[in-house]
């Protein structure tokens, strides 16, 4: 979660299952603001981390499908 208080976007990112909440993460995917509705993904390494394996939260997912990923 970043931005200003009532105010949030989202990043969306690749971490490790074992990391903290808001500790390291490997990669940076994109962005998702909820008050405007927009989102920006880079589909390319979406779509890479996923085949290795990654497991997107259901939230990440319901944006992954929105985006036809």
């Amino acid at each position: 979660r970043i931005g200003k208080k009532k105010q949030a976007s989202y990043r969306i990112v690749v971490a490790e299952k074992r990391s903290k909440l808001g500790g390291r993460y490997v990669e940076d995917l994109g962005w998702f603001n909820p008050h405007s509705d927009q989102f920006n993904l880079n589909v390319d390494q979406v779509k890479y981390w996923i085949s290795q394996g990654a497991q997107p939260t259901e939230s990440a997912a319901a944006l992954f499908k929105r985006a036809k990923i």
